[in-house]
């Protein structure tokens, strides 16, 4: 069963854009794409790694994805290299659906520091 917590990670200027706005739209990967990227709290990790190393001002953003509706899919990852299913928004990210937001700290070796609860 998928989980209820979701997350995606944003950079500070959009995620300041989205506060203003009400929704988060996306970055350009999203636009690009054609939905939100979003990890579930195993995948998360891996994906800050991969896609977002050594960024300074990124946030983690937890989402209800009970609150999201049909517009959530559980889908493989692009080209099937990673294993499980995915959660993908088709479709911006109302604030209404965010359960939390926290800046994460970037360490020296580029990764970066997440909050208890995360694994």
């Amino acid at each position: 069963m998928p989980e209820t917590a979701i997350y995606t990670l944003v950079r500070g200027a959009d995620w300041r854009d989205a506060e203003r706005a009400g929704a988060y739209a996306g970055s350009a990967d999203d636009a690009r794409d054609g939905f939100l990227h979003f990890s579930t709290a195993a995948q998360v990790r891996e994906s800050a790694a991969k896609h977002r190393r050594s960024e300074p001002d990124l946030w983690l953003i937890e989402a209800d994805a009970a609150r999201l509706g049909d517009a959530l899919k559980w889908e493989p990852a692009s080209g099937g290299k990673r294993p499980g299913l995915f959660p993908h928004l088709y479709g911006a990210l109302p604030l209404s659906a965010v359960l939390s937001a926290t800046r994460l700290t970037l360490r020296a070796d580029g990764t970066h520091e997440f909050p208890d609860g995360v694994p």
